[in-house]
């Protein structure tokens, strides 16, 4: 009987003790998704109850904007302006400098059937942007209903143009970065690398134990993580692997 409750004990202790490599520099709650902003070399953090926060790269809280109610999930940070993936709603365009906000829907059907992107339970968790193409995330614990498509923006509603079926479970933070796209999966805690012009994952990176729904890259190789639990964790591409 003591060796059980002993086994219990430790067993208990152990829960939630892994740590992801590198720092905590900050901690946002539901840290739903992240991007860097190079004219401000600053961060945007995504939170899914409505606001946003803007930190710097050693994670100093700079400022915290309440948009709304809007279930934030991903974000793109652009020359005055952020674009943010709403998980049941489409796209939320912010002015940084006026607060000022404009919702942009999207056509989900492709081959003629509606993709659900905007699910509630299994909806947009991830954001990508290049141009006017945008990559967006549905999260999905069911590797076959979890994909990223691939969107075009036109004024009116955008459409989408294409699919990837990357077969990853639960993929909830996106970016782009020296032409290849990174994911994260919150369930099975890794970090893909796809390359769009292969069409293919071309390096699989396993994660610190965490609910990570959100990845960006600054210009001078440092990475930077968002859990929804609450962290910003910063590291190196080398210290990664990448």
């Amino acid at each position: 009987m003591k060796y059980k409750i002993g086994a219990c004990i430790v067993g208990l202790w152990c829960i939630g003790c892994s740590e992801p490599s590198g720092e905590v520099i900050s901690k946002i709650p539901e840290a739903s998704g992240i991007d860097y902003c190079a004219s401000t070399n600053s961060l945007i953090v995504a939170n899914d109850e409505g606001s946003y926060y803007e930190i710097d790269t050693e994670g100093k809280i700079l400022r915290h904007i309440l948009l709304g109610k809007y279930d934030l999930e991903g974000v793109v940070c652009q020359k005055d302006t952020a674009l943010f993936a709403l998980e049941n709603k489409g796209l939320l365009l912010v002015d940084t400098n006026t607060g000022a906000t404009k919702e942009m829907p999207i056509d989900d059907k492709y081959g003629g059937k509606s993709l659900k992107l905007f699910a509630k339970k299994a909806g947009v968790e991830g954001i990508a942007k290049v141009g006017n193409t945008v990559y967006l995330a549905k999260q999905s614990k069911n590797k076959k209903e979890s994909f990223i498509t691939v969107v075009e923006l036109t004024q009116n509603a955008s459409v989408v143009v294409d699919v990837i079926e990357h077969h990853l479970a639960d993929t909830a933070g996106l970016t782009l970065h020296e032409g290849y796209l990174y994911m994260v999966s919150d369930k099975e805690d890794v970090l893909i690398v796809y390359d769009i012009k292969k069409n293919k994952s071309v390096q699989k990176i396993k994660l610190g134990e965490g609910a990570w729904e959100g990845i960006a890259f600054d210009d001078k190789g440092d990475v930077y993580l968002a859990d929804d639990d609450g962290r910003i964790v910063k590291q190196t591409k080398k210290a990664l692997g990448l």
